[in-house]
């Protein structure tokens, strides 16, 4: 009787394993879900550590969905669909903090052109053992790269507005850095 029972529980088993199917809806909208947040662009630039747990678990997905394995496949299935809506939150995130800092970054640079640009003029006069031509060339490529940034900042490209500005600021500080020092050379030697 009990070898009986166990043939029936083992056929029963194996008719039910059978007849199992894979969760192609939630499949399906788990690669939907990836592809929206691959295609996109903020959710790629700032979002992309997430979105690699979507990929991953995309890629975990169909392997267990191979090994006829359906309810973990379905829960990867959530996992990637999760991952991938949390890349495109992500991403707006992150596209909105890269564009209150470029504009922040972007606002004082104007004012740091013209205030280099009198330090400029002022050790001009003074007399100042510099170079000036090499530091107009400078303050004019400094200028003309916050130009850019400001386009790029127009344009929604808010990380290359934000590399540009950093460049801008960087030159700056480095034509103030040589005036200063030139200056304590000057009164030094006085």
């Amino acid at each position: 009787m009990k070898i009986k029972f166990a043939i029936i529980a083992c056929i029963l088993m194996i008719f039910a394993l059978g007849c199992a199917k894979p969760p192609l809806a939630e499949m399906d909208s788990a690669k939907e879900a990836v592809f929206r947040a691959e295609t996109d662009a903020d959710a790629v630039q700032y979002g992309s550590s997430s979105l690699a747990r979507a990929h991953d678990a995309l890629r975990r997905m169909q392997v267990e969905a191979d090994s006829k394995r359906y309810d973990a496949a379905k829960t990867h299935a959530a996992e990637a669909i999760s991952a991938a809506e949390k890349a495109i939150a992500d991403g707006k995130t992150g596209a909105s903090r890269a564009k209150d800092e470029a504009a922040s970054l972007l606002a004082g640079l104007k004012p740091a052109i013209e205030e280099t640009e009198r330090n400029i003029n002022g050790a001009r006069y003074s007399g100042l053992n510099l170079n000036y031509s090499e530091l107009s060339g400078e303050l004019n490529n400094a200028r003309s790269t916050a130009e850019q940034a400001e386009i790029d900042q127009a344009m929604g490209r808010y990380q290359e507005s934000l590399d540009k500005g950093r460049q801008v600021r960087s030159a700056i500080g480095n034509i103030n850095e040589k005036l200063s020092n030139a200056a304590t050379l000057t009164f030094s030697k006085k």
